[in-house]
């Protein structure tokens, strides 16, 4: 069984560790448990990792969030994997801090890498652990806000959340999406 793991973000230093990069930090912890690395291959950062007979293509696109549909587009078609067995790993402002929620479809909600995968691999029917950022930010800050830093009291709270979040993927892999939502969202 094949799995494509997606962790959205952005490329550069300037936004390593922001609220938006979270889906780049549990892809990079993901395969740092599974004692993989990465290389940077066609449209992405690229890691090959197994966990308990499962395949796992983890991608973080160095496309740039907007245009992150055509990576995971291509490595979908490149690998032969369905959209089913596609996991993104997005940041939510919807919901609060470190909250988990596996989702198997739904909306955009705005968010610029979900609606290029929306519009690029087929519709809304894919798979995404969203990773609550919660939504402290002045009116027409938005953006400021997803793009600046954790701030100190959360960054003590991000390294059990992104193992958390870890533990969710592997479920999602071994036990199936049905029985991983039942465990984790709450």
């Amino acid at each position: 069984m094949k799995y494509l793991i997606v962790g959205l973000g952005n490329i550069g230093p300037e936004y390593a560790h922001t609220r938006h990069n979270i889906g780049f930090d549990i892809a990079d912890e993901l395969v740092k448990s599974l004692e993989g690395s990465f290389k940077n291959i066609r449209l992405a950062y690229y890691s090959e990792v197994s966990f308990k007979g499962r395949k796992l293509h983890v991608i973080k696109p160095t496309t740039y969030m907007n245009l992150s549909g055509k990576a995971v587009n291509y490595y979908m078609q490149e690998l032969k994997i369905p959209l089913e067995n596609v996991l993104v790993l997005v940041d939510d402002l919807a919901l609060p801090l470190g909250k988990l929620r596996l989702k198997l479809q739904g909306s955009s909600a705005g968010h610029n890498g979900l609606k290029s995968i929306e519009a690029l691999c087929g519709g809304q029917q894919y798979p995404r652990l969203r990773f609550g950022i919660s939504d402290n930010y002045p009116k027409g800050r938005q953006a400021d806000y997803v793009l600046a830093p954790f701030d100190k009291d959360e960054q003590l709270e991000l390294p059990a959340l992104i193992d958390k979040s870890v533990e969710l993927i592997k479920s999602f892999v071994t036990v199936g999406p049905a029985k991983t939502m039942t465990a984790f969202n709450s």
